[in-house]
C-alpha cells in the first residue's frame, strides 16, 4: 500500500504584525458582541448569579484540573511545573472544559482551534489522529511518554479520559528525543482526585451514535492516603461513510498512594477495543476538487467491501508515575508505561497505478485489496532528578534525566489488484478475499540523557538552557535497508523578561532530529535528518485578569533531507533542505465572568529550498495552509429568571494548501460550530454541532493523486448526572 502515513512538511516566510492586546480584545468583542447582546436580551438584562470557583482552582498545578478555558501552568515544554508566561516557547493548553464545550470526538478535533495547527489533515479518517504543527506531522505523547510508534498499530485516545491537551510548538528533541520538527502534543490523563466525585454521561448523536460513560474518583480511606479513579466507556455508532462503524469500549482504573506530603505513586491501566472500517477512499482529484462527468463523488461512498472490511484495534496498557521529594532541594521522579496493541486492517481502496483515476466510463475506479496485520509492544520509561534552590536573587531549577524506549513493531501485509467499483452507485460482492499474512518484527530502541537548567534572576529575567544526547537503533529482520544505528546531540536556549506590567518578550533556539534508516549506494549509513528553529515571541497577561495573549514569529530549517545524487542515479545524498517561516497570534480572553473568547491566527510559508530534483526545488510543502484563523466564544446567561444556561459559537478558516509539487491547490474552507448548554444542580445537558452548515470540503490533496474529504455535520446531545 502506498505511504498513507502523514508526510513530513515544512514552511517559509511571512510578515510579522504584532497587535496590542487592546486591539485583539476589541476584535474579539466586536465579532461576538451580537451573540452576547442577543443572549442578554433573552435573559431580560438580569444580573448573573455569582460564579463560585472551587478553592482548588487557586492551587492549580501543571497536571491538575482547570476551571474554565485558561490554564496557567504546564510541564510539556520543560518537564517541570512551570508557569506558561515564564516559558520562552509557544505553548497552547486545551482544557477539559473546552474539549467538552466544543464536542471534540477525538484528539484531532480537540486541536482545531489551536493556532499553527492544521488538524484533521487527512479528513474524516478513523485510523488515526492526524495534524500538522508548523507544517510537519506532530509526535504524540501521553503523560510525558511517547504513545505512537509507526502507523496503524495503536489505539486512538478517547477525549473522555483526558484532563487536558498541550501543544508545544517547535523542535523538542532536547527533552523528548527523536521527532517533532514542528512540535508535539502531550495529553494529560485524568488522575485520582482527593475530592469525591462521580458522574454518568449519556450521549446520542449523528449517525446513530449512542454512548454511555462513567467517571468515578475520590478517597478510598479515611485519611485520604489512597485515592482512586475509574473510567469506563461504551459506544456503538455508525459514521458518515456507509458500512463503517465507530464502536468503542474501554476501562481505565487508577490508584494513587500518598502516605505523606513528599511521596506520591500512581498506578494505572487501560484496556480498550475499537471497531471501525475504511472511512477514507483515497478518491482521485477528478470528482473531488476537479470536475468529473457525473459530478462530485459522494462523501458517504464506501470503497471497500462489507463483511471483509475492518479496522479492528485492541490495546492494553499499564504503568506508574512515582515522585519522591528527598528534601527541600531534590525531587526524584520516574514514569513507566508498558503497552501492547494489535490492529487488523482489511480494506479495498482506490488503486494507485500510479495515481487514482476515474476510468473512461467516468464512474468507476479500479481498486486494491489489502490485508494488513500490525502489532506494537512498547516499553517507555523516563527517570528524572530535579534540584531547586535559591542563591541570592537567583532561583534555579536543574533537571537531569534519562529516558528509554524499547519498541517491537510487528507488521504483515498482503495486497492485490481488485475489480473496479462504481463510486456513484456501488454494487458490492465482486472481490476475492486475501489469505492471512505473517507478521515480521521491527525492533527499535532509543536511549537519551538530558540536562536542563532554568533560572530566574530578580524575579524578572528568565533563562533556560538544555542539552541532550540520544542513541537510536532499528532493524527489521535481516534487511540492510531497514538497519539504523545513529546518535544525535541536540540543544535549546531561551531567554525571557517578565515585566511587572505582565509583558513577557522572549527569544529561543531549539533543535530536533529524526533518524534515517538504511544505507546509501556505497554502504554508508544515512545521517539523522535535523531541524533548527529560531523563535521570537511576546506573551501578555494583564495583572489580576484571567486573560492571556501570545504572539510568535519563527523560522525552522530542516537539513539532511535525501535527494537524488546527480552523479549516480542509483544513489541519494543528504543535501536537501526545507524552510518553514511563519507567525502566530493567540488570545484567551475573559471579557467578563460570563463571556470567554478564544481567537487565533497563523500564517506559514513552507518550501523546499535545496534539492537535486526540479520537481521539488522551490515548491511548497504539501498540506500546509498558507493561513488559518479561528474564533470561539462562550456566553453564560439567565433565561426567564433561571441561571445555568450557556451558548457558544465558533468559526474556523483554513486557507488553501498545495499538493507538494505546486500543481493542484486544495481550496480554502470555512466551518461553523455551535453549542448550547444548561446546568442545574447535579444535572448538565449539552448540545454541540460541528460543521453547522454541513459544508462539503476537502482537507488536502497530495501529488500522488488522492484527496481527503473533511467531516460532515455532526451533532451530539449529552446528559450528565454528578453525585
Amino acid at each position: 500500500m502506498p505511504p498513507f502515513s502523514p508526510l513530513s512538511k515544512q514552511k517559509p516566510p511571512p510578515a510579522l504584525i504584532l497587535r496590542s492586546h487592546t486591539a485583539i480584545k476589541s476584535i474579539a468583542s466586536l465579532t461576538l458582541a451580537p451573540l452576547a447582546l442577543c443572549l442578554s436580551q433573552l435573559a431580560g438584562a438580569q444580573t448573573l448569579p455569582a460564579i463560585t470557583i472551587k478553592e482548588d482552582a487557586a492551587r492549580e498545578t501543571a497536571t491538575s484540573p482547570v476551571f474554565g478555558y485558561r490554564a496557567s501552568r504546564s510541564t510539556s515544554s520543560t518537564k517541570t511545573d512551570t508557569p506558561l508566561n515564564e516559558t520562552p516557547q509557544s505553548i497552547s493548553v486545551i482544557t477539559r472544559e473546552l474539549i467538552e464545550d466544543q464536542g471534540a470526538a477525538n484528539l484531532q478535533d480537540a486541536l482545531r482551534y489551536t493556532p499553527g495547527v492544521f488538524a484533521n489533515t487527512y479528513g474524516f479518517d478513523n485510523r488515526g489522529d492526524w495534524a500538522n504543527i508548523r507544517g510537519t506531522a506532530f509526535v504524540q505523547y501521553q503523560d510525558g511518554l511517547r504513545m505512537l510508534f509507526g502507523f496503524y498499530n495503536n489505539i486512538r485516545p478517547d477525549p473522555y479520559t483526558l484532563e487536558r491537551v498541550e501543544v508545544v510548538r517547535g523542535p523538542a528533541s532536547v527533552l523528548y528525543g527523536q521527532g517533532g520538527f514542528g512540535g508535539l502534543v502531550n495529553m494529560a490523563s485524568k488522575r485520582p482526585q482527593a475530592d469525591a466525585q462521580k458522574q454518568i454521561d449519556l450521549s446520542v448523536g449523528s449517525f446513530n451514535r449512542k454512548q454511555v460513560a462513567v467517571d468515578l474518583t475520590g478517597p478510598l480511606n479515611a485519611d485520604g492516603t489512597l485515592l482512586y479513579r475509574l473510567i469506563a466507556l461504551g459506544r456503538a455508532s455508525s459514521s458518515q461513510v456507509d458500512h463503517v462503524p465507530d464502536d468503542r469500549s474501554l476501562l481505565a482504573p487508577a490508584l494513587t498512594w500518598r502516605p505523606d506530603a513528599r511521596t506520591r505513586v500512581t498506578l494505572y491501566a487501560t484496556a480498550q477495543k475499537d471497531l471501525s472500517g475504511s472511512s477514507v477512499g483515497f478518491f482521485p482529484w477528478q470528482g473531488t476538487v476537479l470536475p468529473a462527468p457525473r459530478g462530485q463523488i459522494p462523501t458517504n461512498v464506501f470503497m471497500s467491501e462489507p463483511g471483509f472490511d475492518e479496522y479492528r484495534a485492541e490495546q492494553t496498557m499499564f504503568g506508574y508515575e512515582a515522585s519522591y521529594q528527598l528534601n527541600d532541594t531534590f525531587t526524584f521522579r520516574q514514569n513507566l508505561r508498558k503497552s501492547d496493541s494489535k490492529v487488523s486492517y482489511k480494506s479495498l481502496y482506490s488503486r494507485f497505478g500510479p495515481a487514482p483515476v476515474l476510468n473512461a466510463d467516468g464512474q468507476t475506479i479500479n481498486r486494491t485489496i489489502l490485508n494488513q496485520q500490525n502489532e506494537a509492544d512498547v516499553l517507555t520509561v523516563d527517570t528524572q532528578l530535579q534540584a531547586k534552590w535559591r542563591s541570592g536573587q537567583l532561583e534555579n531549577t536543574l533537571l537531569a534525566g534519562w529516558d528509554w524506549q524499547d519498541v517491537t513493531l510487528g507488521g504483515g501485509r498482503a495486497s492485490a489488484n481488485a475489480p473496479a467499483i462504481n463510486v456513484y452507485a456501488p454494487v458490492y460482492g465482486n472481490y476475492t478475499p486475501l489469505a492471512a499474512v505473517s507478521v515480521i518484527p521491527t525492533v527499535q530502541t532509543q536511549s537519551g540523557l538530558y540536562l536542563q537548567h532554568q533560572a530566574k534572576w530578580k524575579e524578572r529575567w528568565i533563562g533556560v538552557v538544555g542539552l541532550r544526547h540520544d542513541k537510536a537503533t532499528s532493524e527489521t529482520g535481516t534487511a540492510a535497508a531497514s538497519k539504523l544505528d545513529s546518535s544525535a546531540t541536540t540543544g535549546r536556549l531561551g531567554l525571557a523578561y517578565a515585566s511587572p506590567e505582565g509583558w513577557t518578550p522572549y527569544a529561543s533556539y531549539s533543535e530536533s532530529f529524526v533518524p534515517v534508516a538504511g544505507i546509501d549506494f556505497f554502504g554508508r549509513a544515512y545521517k539523522p535528518q535535523t531541524s533548527q528553529q529560531q523563535e521570537l515571541g511576546l506573551k501578555y497577561q494583564p495583572p489580576g485578569s484571567n486573560s492571556s495573549y501570545t504572539a510568535a514569529v519563527y523560522n525552522i530549517r530542516e537539513t539532511n533531507r535525501r535527494t537524488p545524487d546527480p552523479s549516480n542515479p542509483l544513489n541519494q545524498v543528504q543535501v536537501g533542505e526545507a524552510r518553514i517561516m511563519g507567525f502566530e497570534l493567540e488570545a484567551n480572553v475573559a471579557l467578563s465572568r460570563a463571556f470567554d473568547v478564544l481567537a487565533g491566527y497563523s500564517r506559514a510559508d513552507a518550501k523546499v529550498t535545496r534539492s537535486n530534483t526540479a520537481a521539488e526545488l522551490g515548491k511548497r510543502l504539501s498540506s500546509v495552509p498558507g493561513e488559518q484563523a479561528s474564533l470561539w466564544g462562550r456566553y453564560k446567561f439567565m433565561l426567564a429568571g433561571q441561571g445555568g444556561f450557556s451558548a457558544g459559537a465558533g468559526v474556523r478558516y483554513v486557507g488553501g494548501s498545495w499538493d507538494g509539487r505546486d500543481v493542484l491547490e486544495t481550496p480554502a474552507f470555512t466551518l461553523l460550530d455551535a453549542m448550547f448548554g444548561y446546568e442545574q444542580g447535579p444535572w448538565k445537558a449539552t448540545f454541540t454541532v460541528n460543521n453547522l452548515t454541513d459544508k462539503v470540503h476537502v482537507t488536502t490533496c497530495l501529488n500522488r493523486g488522492d484527496c481527503f474529504y473533511g467531516a460532515r455535520r455532526a451533532f451530539a446531545a449529552n446528559l450528565r448526572y454528578t453525585f
